[in-house]
């Protein structure tokens, strides 16, 4: 476990280092425009989905400068997409990751204006890369099925039309919970696999869909369980705004067990990837115990 962290950290590092690299090499006026985008992007947070690319691309043996490429890029959508969700138009929350939420420090426009950028400039990045390999246009292509319409803008669009449509149908949460969260996580091992050529595509897509309604049932269970100071936003949130969570359909009990019942698919489609997949099994670890 302890050389799990240990790659984590080191990879997280690697990618902070090469976001401030990019930053610093942007020109963006006006500043305030800058300053918006600077303060998400550099807030923090677990930068999960790019750490997820960098160590399926180093375990697949793909070309690491184009998968941290890459990484920038689904990180800038993350983050576009956390400043938009919480907007007063959306979730309406004040903090994130324990600061004022974009629009509390630059004001909605703004705010709507960075998200927009975050994910004009994450295309860029790919589209650069495009240049160099037709590997690349397929990872390209991958992004923007699981952001867009098919993926994650559609999950949120179901996530805010069922808050105020009132269902107890499990299919619909499972359709927000894949499209919200599974697919910017199977992005992340996706579009490694596709820089490699296609290697174990299936089988990583398969992972990233069970991880991802995994990691949306504990963050179900954390707006209950949870506490600012750990979160870093507001607690209860889902109840108040009457959200579609595994909690509402299933209960606190039974969403704990849902909880190992995802892990449990997500460790036999481990068993088969002939890699060693060690470093995915103590994620798995982190995921099901997370406090944050």
């Amino acid at each position: 476990m302890s050389d799990y962290k240990s790659e984590f950290q080191t990879l997280k590092n690697l990618f902070e280092d090469e976001l401030n690299t990019f930053l610093n090499g942007l020109n963006i006026q006006p500043d305030i425009l800058f300053d918006s985008i600077k303060y998400s992007l550099l807030a923090g947070g677990k930068r999960l989905r790019p750490v997820l690319l960098l160590k399926t691309a180093k375990i697949l043996g793909c070309d690491m400068d184009a998968a941290m490429r890459f990484a920038l890029a689904i990180e800038c959508i993350h983050t576009y997409s956390l400043i938009h969700d919480d907007l007063p138009s959306m979730d309406n929350d004040d903090y994130r990751r324990g600061k004022l939420t974009n629009h509390k420090m630059f004001g909605e426009d703004n705010a709507i204006l960075a998200g927009d950028a975050l994910l004009n400039l994450a295309f860029e990045i790919c589209l650069d890369e495009c240049k160099k390999s037709p590997e690349c246009v397929n990872a390209t292509s991958f992004l923007a099925k699981c952001s867009g319409v098919s993926g994650m803008i559609s999950g949120q669009s179901a996530d805010l039309f069922y808050s105020k449509h009132e269902t107890n149908d499990n299919k619909i949460l499972e359709y927000i919970q894949i499209n919200k969260t599974s697919k910017l996580i199977m992005a992340s091992l996706g579009m490694a696999s596709l820089l490699a050529g296609g290697q174990y595509f299936d089988e990583l897509e398969t992972f990233g869909y069970n991880l991802g309604i995994l990691f949306q049932i504990t963050d179900d269970i954390l707006d209950v369980e949870g506490t600012f100071k750990t979160l870093g936003k507001s607690i209860g949130k889902d109840s108040d705004e009457n959200k579609l969570t595994s909690v509402k359909i299933y209960g606190l009990d039974n969403s704990k067990k849902l909880v190992n019942e995802y892990a449990d698919k997500c460790l036999n489609i481990l068993k088969t990837i002939d890699k060693d997949t060690a470093f995915y099994m103590y994620l798995l670890q982190d995921v099901c115990n997370r406090n944050c």
